[in-house]
């Protein structure tokens, strides 16, 4: 990727947070990576071919962080498997808040392939998810009268710090995840936590 390029994708994702995709105009990220307004269009299709890309990347990382929790604690508990995944994802999604605002709740002004294309990987992240709560309920471990309302809860939980962290907040991204992980046992009706 060119250095153009990658402006381009950094002010879309800041213009995108700070504006939202319809508020920001091709002028508002040409401006914000220091090119002219026709540029965005010698590296992307359109406005929208921009947050895409976004999009993407940020649901692959995403996928790859939860696939690689799961698997880092594969064998372990499934206590201490869902309080590593929370952790980690409420983690990711507070220090990278900025694109991780335009990932989430952008998502209505993708096309309808790209949002297809997106919610594939939405739906891996919940399934991974899945597999370790309905493991819990199995052992008796966790106590919910619905494993997909819990999956929703937990990944509201994680997804929403993008909403609301803040850098220069009282707490660190490292300090969110452990309290999210904490309170995800509890969600879980986990004892002793």
């Amino acid at each position: 990727m060119t250095d153009t390029a990658q402006r381009l994708l950094s002010s879309a994702t800041a213009a995108f947070a700070a504006k939202g995709f319809h508020g920001t105009t091709t002028r508002d990220i040409a401006s914000g990576a220091g090119v002219t307004p026709g540029a965005v269009y010698v590296h992307h299709k359109s406005k929208e071919d921009l947050l895409y890309s976004i999009s993407k990347v940020g649901h692959e990382k995403t996928l790859d962080l939860v696939r690689t929790s799961a698997a880092a604690s594969e064998g372990g508990s499934p206590v201490s498997r869902i309080a590593a995944l929370v952790r980690n994802l409420a983690q990711w999604q507070a220090a990278n808040h900025t694109s991780s605002r335009v990932v989430n709740f952008e998502l209505p002004a993708l096309s309808e392939d790209h949002l297809s294309e997106v919610l594939q990987m939405r739906h891996q992240v919940e399934d991974e998810f899945r597999s370790i709560v309905n493991d819990g309920m199995q052992q008796g471990v966790f106590r919910v009268p619905d494993a997909n309302m819990a999956v929703v809860t937990l990944l509201s939980l994680c997804i929403d710090v993008a909403r609301w962290y803040r850098s220069d907040g009282r707490l660190s991204a490292a300090e969110i995840g452990e309290h999210h992980s904490l309170m995800a046992l509890r969600l879980l009706g986990v004892e002793g936590r």
